[in-house]
């Protein structure tokens, strides 16, 4: 059951109002201007959906041209074709089926019917992290990325990826996925409350929304994505999140779904949600004396806050059931493609509502975080390895159970390239 925020966000939302004497008459002016560009955005991306994803193939990515890597960046998400061959990931497929066979006791959801997998260090995951192409892909994502001041601060590195440990799944074929509904990972209520992730926001609070760029390095190392310490939460900075094969659904424009959600809380409709007239921005006005974040949950006896979760109701401008677009098919023999998807990009992997979901096929997806170099990052990958040699959760999924015990965890052993070694904290030999 979701709880009404608390009442001390009016005040959150006044002290960050109080940093600029013309807070109100700037955010104004950026509200009018994000939802006249969401009106032509949208239309676009309805009309043209999976196509309006980038699509390239690995070994182009260090040809793509300035016009495409923009492309690439506006819209947060890009299709990478031939990761690793066919071979390779259907055997990665054929070890994760034994897996789950010889551990039916793993932790995973729904119950009675598991798809989602509380597991972390099988073998074809570890393997998956540590290959090269994946690595390199990573690399080449974590490029995407600009150091403002020119030189790199202290202990961080864009071209040494990182090895984090996530979960995977598998859809079952003619089983509807409604378990995650659109959302955007990367931090919830702070995005706001943070004075450090509001720093990576300042110029949307400022009302220079179209010079926000999410893609700027230094002040995202010190945002605070978890200030409650909910269960399950990412503690490392990620650059992007990739599974090796399946469906995703995306919002794919990084620039526009950044600038409405961070205004959005400061606005209030005048007409009834869910009527045609809500997105006409004369129908909104300027108000900070409700506690309201829209799409920002919390829940009785849950810690903290979740989401961002856009919905129709308290984000119409979105026109989700349009727009959150599936990227396109990545091969329906099991190709090694990767979709890729900036953080704070809203997605979904729910089924689409005009398309049955296939009766055919289980969608193997493996979740491989992108993550570079940094001194905060290489503290969590030191504690994940000592987690991963005893064959315990990691420590960001503390809630988990299974570990000690599965039948068939990868080991260090299994993890051979120098590369895939060093990325997740491992001797370079294998002793």
């Amino acid at each position: 059951m979701t709880a009404p925020l608390p009442a001390r966000f009016t005040e959150l939302k006044r002290a960050i109002a109080a940093t600029n004497p013309t807070f109100e008459q700037d955010l104004t002016m950026a509200w009018g201007e994000v939802l006249a560009e969401l009106d032509t955005v949208t239309k676009t991306i309805a009309k043209e959906g999976p196509a309006y994803i980038p699509q390239v193939f690995f070994a182009d990515l260090n040809k793509l041209s300035a016009a495409q890597i923009a492309d690439i960046k506006r819209k947060g998400t890009v299709v990478i074709r031939d990761v690793v061959d066919n071979a390779q990931a259907r055997a990665w497929k054929a070890s994760l089926e034994e897996f789950i066979k010889a551990n039916s006791q793993a932790e995973g959801f729904p119950e009675g019917n598991k798809q989602f997998f509380h597991l972390y260090w099988t073998k074809p995951q570890i393997q998956a992290r540590a290959h090269p192409n994946m690595l390199a892909a990573s690399t080449w994502l974590n490029g995407l990325y600009h150091i403002k001041t020119g030189e790199a601060p202290d202990g961080v590195n864009l071209v040494t990826p990182l090895s984090y440990a996530d979960r995977f799944r598998i859809r079952h074929p003619g089983v509807p996925w409604v378990r995650h509904p659109p959302h955007i990972d990367g931090g919830a209520i702070e995005r706001w409350e943070d004075e450090n992730f509001r720093v990576c926001l300042a110029d949307i609070l400022s009302g220079a929304w179209r010079k926000h760029d999410p893609y700027t390095l230094e002040p995202q190392l010190d945002a605070c994505t978890s200030l409650y310490q909910r269960p399950n939460q990412s503690s490392v900075f990620r650059t992007k999140a990739g599974p090796n094969q399946g469906t995703l659904k995306v919002f794919p424009d990084v620039l526009l779904s950044n600038a409405y959600i961070i205004l959005c809380p400061f606005f209030r409709p005048l007409v009834p949600l869910g009527s045609k007239e809500i997105l006409d921005a004369k129908n909104w006005e300027f108000d900070i004396l409700i506690p309201d974040f829209p799409g920002i949950r919390t829940r009785e006896n849950d810690p903290g806050f979740a989401g961002p979760y856009p919905t129709n109701e308290q984000h119409p401008h979105m026109l989700l059931d349009e727009t959150v677009t599936s990227i396109p098919d990545i091969n329906p023999t099991l190709s090694s493609g990767t979709a890729t998807w900036c953080t704070l990009l809203s997605k979904s992997i729910m089924a689409p509502r005009t398309q049955p979901v296939s009766r055919f096929a289980s969608i193997y997806v493996m979740y491989i975080p992108v993550v570079p170099l940094t001194p905060a990052n290489a503290r969590y990958v030191a504690r994940q390895k000592e987690e991963f040699l005893k064959g315990l959760p990691p420590p960001d999924f503390r809630t988990a159970t299974t570990g000690v015990g599965l039948i068939g965890l990868g080991k260090d052993e299994d993890i051979k390239e120098p590369l895939g070694r060093k990325a997740m904290g491992l001797p370079i030999s294998v002793v």
